[in-house]
């Protein structure tokens, strides 16, 4: 990890940078493949399984029996904590719905808004180095709590062309009948278009590496919305002299672990902290299953000693990160502050897989500092509003002259004749 002390403006732009690649051959690769899925459909999906996912298909669907089975290989604790996490993610989403107003904005005109699910959302599941059973309850909770009437789910199959069981344990918990064995690139590409076996759907959602967001970008251009861009997993820690160096090293590695690509970020205003963690994180380190990911995202990861909380919060914010977990003795007056982030955790007992799990609040969150314009998914995300209104007779002779000259300035002839022909009705 990097190490900045008092950290200069220009040394500030350098800590908040993210990890980059050239995308241009990886645009070139991602756009080749989804253009064979679009045009031939299943058969492309399945070639694609034997080339990435190294797995011999017939079909893609997941048939009930390969539920049921899944149901056997699951043990009663984790289902019970499957089920848990659901009630928690549930509980919090259906507090979101929205109500509804209704508002005359002037006498005789009358103007709402309703919310409406989205017909046919994808949920897209990475399974590749880690199979992330809790993103399937952190998106069809929701999808199903906002009524969307069809909820396709894409995971890549293991070797042996099955499904992780406890996917399919939390897809069956959450509402989900349909889940199709395909990954990557194919998966974005299949929900998108629709192939042979999987339905095309309005929106996508859903993390995954960088040729998963890659296609998802592609794919909004002209065929479908996606949840929101995001990239590899990052967190920032914010702590002081009061924070245990134990939690704070455990917070980096939960997210370093995640990917090669990932990023951590740990600002501090203790210098003492600050080794403690260093020499936290190393023994912490090598305990880890997955310690060869964990080193390589720390490599691009940065160790932050500033004066004062409010420089903290400062860079912060300009960092805008996905996850941000506040570890001083003030949490919750600093996270009041806080203008930038996809979901922050406040307090030296609030790790952020609590968030992953079972807390209740959704892990599919803005990345690469696109927290500064987009929240992470919530119930809103499976829904549209749509607007309406009514106008009576005395409302047309409220707003009619001012629509006609709002036309007539813009040299919209048409809009004013429409306005002009119901006025001169009356």
């Amino acid at each position: 990890m990097t190490l900045y002390r008092f950290p200069t403006d220009t040394q500030v732009s350098e800590i908040i940078a993210r990890p980059t690649k050239d995308a241009a051959d990886l645009t070139a690769l991602v756009s080749q493949v989804l253009a064979r899925i679009q045009h031939e459909g299943d058969s492309a999906v399945l070639d694609y399984e034997r080339q990435f996912d190294k797995v011999e298909l017939t079909s893609l669907a997941v048939t009930p029996s390969e539920f049921e089975a899944a149901e056997a290989q699951v043990s009663a604790e984790l289902k019970s904590s499957l089920e848990l996490a659901h009630q928690n993610i549930a509980r919090f989403h259906e507090a979101q719905r929205f109500t509804g107003i209704d508002v005359e904005t002037a006498p005789g005109v009358r103007c709402w808004q309703r919310s409406v699910p989205i017909e046919k959302v994808g949920l897209y599941v990475p399974g590749g180095t880690a199979p992330l059973f809790s993103t399937v309850l952190m998106l069809a909770t929701p999808a199903r709590i906002a009524g969307c009437g069809e909820i396709v789910l894409c995971t890549p199959p293991r070797r042996d062309g099955t499904v992780n069981p406890a996917i399919l344990v939390a897809a069956r918990i959450a509402g989900v009948s349909q889940v199709f064995k395909a990954g990557g690139v194919q998966a974005i590409g299949a929900m998108a278009y629709g192939t042979q076996s999987v339905p095309k759907v309005f929106k996508i959602f859903g993390p995954g590496n960088q040729y998963v967001q890659c296609a998802k970008q592609l794919v909004s251009l002209s065929d479908v919305a996606i949840d929101l861009p995001a990239g590899p997993s990052e967190v920032e820690v914010i702590a002081d002299a009061t924070a245990n160096p134990v939690f704070v090293a455990a917070d980096l590695l939960s997210q370093a672990e995640h990917g090669v690509d990932s990023q951590v970020l740990l600002v501090t205003t203790s210098e003492q902290l600050l080794t403690d963690v260093q020499t936290e994180v190393e023994r912490q380190l090598q305990a880890l299953p997955r310690k060869d990911i964990a080193a390589a995202a720390l490599q691009h990861s940065r160790l932050v000693l500033v004066a004062s909380v409010d420089e903290a919060i400062a860079i912060s914010n300009c960092y805008a990160p996905e996850h941000l977990i506040i570890e001083t003795a003030d949490a919750e007056q600093l996270a009041a502050r806080v203008k930038n982030a996809g979901s922050v955790f406040i307090g030296h007992l609030t790790p952020e897989s609590a968030g992953d799990y079972a807390s209740g609040t959704n892990h599919t969150l803005p990345t690469n500092g696109y927290a500064t314009a987009y929240s992470g998914v919530n119930l809103d995300s499976f829904c549209r509003k749509i607007t309406y209104q009514h106008i009576t007779p005395e409302g047309l002779q409220q707003i009619g002259r001012a629509v006609q000259l709002m036309a007539e300035a813009e040299q919209l002839d048409a809009h004013k004749n429409a306005m002009t022909l119901r006025l001169q009705s009356l």
